[in-house]
């Protein structure tokens, strides 16, 4: 792969794995020193999760015989020295692919058989389920074994016209988007619905998937591709024929599924070498395929510099022959460098943003919980410097002062009791518009709305309002929260001026990105919702196929908005359970402390110095907090991985990982 892109993915692999063990480190310093509650760890290890989990999902789109499959060869497979992917002229992969790696599991090609459609499940309930699937081992030491085996995902299979049309892949009202038929009058149609390659490339192992998407006909037959997997994809590389344009099929793929101003996109003109004239000259041959490009441009309504020519055939044969000339000939380079400069830093943002806000959060928490262990030290320290030269009685008397401030704190308990019910109550309150009933009782109402429809066709206005009463729930629930952050900074007021505590509240979370993924999820589906599809929701096994993915889409929305304001609040109310404890030892602390002084006179100038010793090293545990937090929010900011990290711990985890 040329050394852009491949060098991006790589500084954005080693900078994950650094900050991975920056966060790691100051997890268990936290942890070591006690001076971080439960949840402000679970916070840490969901962080953490999402830190190595990270995906980057990049989507390969073509109509048959555009190259596609060639052009993924080219970019990831040419170290094995042969196609790998099935690369001949005509319909290749007929079925999605996604290509990625999972540590743990055995390279393998997962097959899932096509007759699943008649089922009504989605792919999302799917993959929860192996024994759907058909699994082939993949030799990896063998690249002819390794090709042999991915030839399964070229696979058809004969089936009459009413089961083309069940299984989505036939349509009388447009006979030439149909597949062929036989003399027996039979349609070929793919064999599997889905193929997932679990292969260990150094750059899928770093955690980058390819999704590979067969033709139009594929597309419209698996509603699941447009309103899921590809709205999930961070980038979308489109691939035309140089030598055709952009004709009508690719525009209706273009139009319909991918021209979504949010998503990242990149287009192909494959085969510039088909332009390649022996009657004009070189200068000539530039010309016509910078005019082709324009040309694309204009028709997708796009900006000409994400528009490639190129020539994926002979990208591929380059790196093979390791011909530096002919791959810089070809064209593809300039791809991939368009995919590591603009694609990798906007992931790269997004995960600095999680972390240096999550680490200002565990900061302020930390040095409130360390603020108040000094502060209640300082108090013990003054009242024993009071006991200098005083007598046994005066000691009693302490003791007893001590038993009344600890009888008089105790009484918080109530006042706590009370507002633990009314946090409680109104969190109920807050969650209940974000449960998976409430979220399938509006998409029920949905299908009801376009069942009462001719054909369905209301289809698209049924989901538009959906979208309108989710986002109202979602709204309503940031209300909630904001009620709550009111009520807990009213109630930690008053428990601060009155028992002493030092409670305060973090920002409520901010729902505006789960609205925005609802916006992103409503803009897939309403490119989808036209005429056509509208006919086929008429179909029970379709609709049923539709209403599962949609709820499965919705619930991973409503299910993380649900999850960071239980998170949240939790994080609010350790706070309290945390300084409750913190306070009730310190009050043991300071009686035993009187108790020991009231039986032996030396004790006094033993505990104050104990006292001043121990505040001296809760600053030092403050300064060392504060150290390690500024070297994960450092790592987080870093232009490039620390040159450190090749002979550390995190360093040696990327060595690992690559």
């Amino acid at each position: 792969m040329a050394t852009s892109f491949a060098s991006s993915l790589d500084e954005l692999s080693q900078w994950r794995a650094v900050l991975g063990a920056r966060l790691d480190e100051y997890s268990r310093f936290l942890s070591e020193h006690d001076v971080a509650d439960p949840s402000a760890h679970e916070s840490l290890d969901a962080l953490r999760r999402r830190l190595s989990g990270e995906k980057l999902i990049v989507a390969f789109v073509a109509e048959f015989s555009r190259g596609k499959s060639e052009l993924i060869n080219a970019i990831f497979f040419s170290d094995a020295g042969r196609r790998v992917l099935p690369a001949t002229p005509g319909r290749t992969t007929m079925c999605p692919v996604e290509l990625g790696f999972e540590l743990g599991e055995e390279p393998a090609l997962a097959l899932l058989p096509i007759g699943t459609r008649l089922e009504g499940l989605s792919l999302g309930e799917l993959r929860g389920q192996p024994k759907m699937w058909t699994h082939l081992p993949l030799d990896v030491s063998s690249p002819d074994k390794l090709s042999s085996a991915l030839q399964e995902v070229m696979r058809t299979q004969w089936v009459s016209i009413e089961d083309a049309k069940a299984l989505g892949f036939w349509d009388d009202e447009h006979p030439e988007d149909n597949p062929p038929t036989d003399d027996q009058g039979r349609a070929e149609v793919p064999a599997w619905r889905h193929a997932i390659i679990n292969y260990p490339h150094p750059l899928l192992k770093q955690g980058l998937v390819v999704l590979d998407t067969p033709g139009l006909n594929a597309i419209g037959a698996e509603p699941e591709l447009t309103l899921s997997l590809l709205p999930s994809a961070h980038a979308m590389v489109f691939i035309l024929g140089a030598d055709t344009g952009v004709t009508k099929s690719d525009m209706a793929i273009w139009r319909d599924h991918l021209g979504s101003p949010a998503q990242t996109s990149f287009v192909v003109l494959n085969k510039i070498d088909a332009l390649i004239d022996p009657l004009a000259t070189p200068e000539q041959v530039r010309e016509q395929i910078e005019s082709q490009r324009q040309a694309t441009a204009r028709t997708l309504d796009m900006d000409a510099a994400r528009v490639f020519p190129l020539s994926a055939r002979q990208a591929l044969a380059s790196r093979i022959e390791k011909n530096h000339q002919g791959l810089a000939e070809s064209r593809l380079p300039a791809l991939e460098a368009a995919l590591g400069a603009q694609l990798l830093p906007q992931r790269r943002d997004i995960l600095q943003d999680l972390v240096t806000d999550a680490i200002a959060r565990m900061e302020a928490q930390v040095n409130r919980g360390l603020a108040d262990r000094r502060r209640q030290m300082a108090e013990q320290m003054l009242e024993l410097r009071g006991l200098r030269g005083k007598s046994s009685a005066k000691t009693r008397v302490m003791i007893e002062r001590v038993d009344a401030e600890t009888a008089e704190f105790e009484q918080c308990t109530s006042k706590l009791q009370a507002m633990r019910m009314v946090h409680s109550r109104m969190l109920k309150n807050a969650l209940v518009d974000l449960t998976s009933d409430r979220l399938r009782e509006e998409v029920n109402e949905m299908q009801k709305a376009m069942n009462a429809s001719l054909l369905n066709l209301g289809a698209k206005k049924a989901f538009l309002a959906l979208c309108g009463r989710l986002r109202e729930l979602l709204e309503a629930s940031q209300v909630r929260a904001g009620e709550i952050r009111e009520m807990l900074n009213a109630s930690f007021g008053k428990l601060n001026a009155e028992f002493g505590f030092s409670l305060s509240v973090n920002k409520a979370p901010d729902l505006q990105r789960f609205i925005n993924e609802l916006s992103l999820i409503q803009r897939s589906y309403v490119q989808y919702l036209g005429l056509t599809q509208a006919l086929r929701l008429s179909q029970p096994k379709f609709m049923e196929q539709f209403r599962r993915m949609l709820v499965s889409k919705l619930r991973v929305v409503f299910e993380n908005a649900s999850s960071e304001m239980e998170l949240w609040n939790k994080m609010a109310s350790s706070q309290v359970d945390s300084q409750l404890r913190e306070r009730r030892r310190g009050f043991r602390r300071r009686r035993e402390a009187l108790e020991r002084i009231q039986a032996a006179s030396g004790e006094l100038e033993q505990r104050i110095a104990e006292l001043e010793a121990q505040d001296e090293q809760l600053q030092q545990l403050q300064a060392r907090c504060h150290e390690m937090a500024m070297r994960v929010k450092e790592q987080a900011r870093a232009d490039g991985a620390p040159a450190e990290a090749q002979n550390s711990e995190a360093g040696m985890l990327y060595a690992a990982q690559a």
